[in-house]
């Protein structure tokens, strides 16, 4: 089951933060990650590839990206 993390609004280090914690609470396999600034792309993006996720992102309009994080 994905689980959705909402950090529009929210500058770094928050996004990755979220992640991690949703990351570390072990109930889901993969995440959908709204996120609506470069940095925070960036960031997220990163921490999970490092962690051995694969990473693809979609746009959903409004500056708002959606990663679709999952264990590879």
């Amino acid at each position: 089951m994905s689980e959705l993390i909402d950090t529009r609004g929210l500058s770094c280090p928050q996004p990755v933060l979220l992640f991690l914690n949703a990351l570390k609470g072990g109930a889901a396999s993969s995440f959908s990650v709204l996120v609506d600034n470069d940095a925070s792309l960036e960031n997220v993006s990163r921490a999970a590839r490092n962690r051995g996720f694969s990473v693809t992102n979609s746009d959903e309009g409004q500056g708002v990206t959606r990663l679709e994080i999952e264990k590879s």
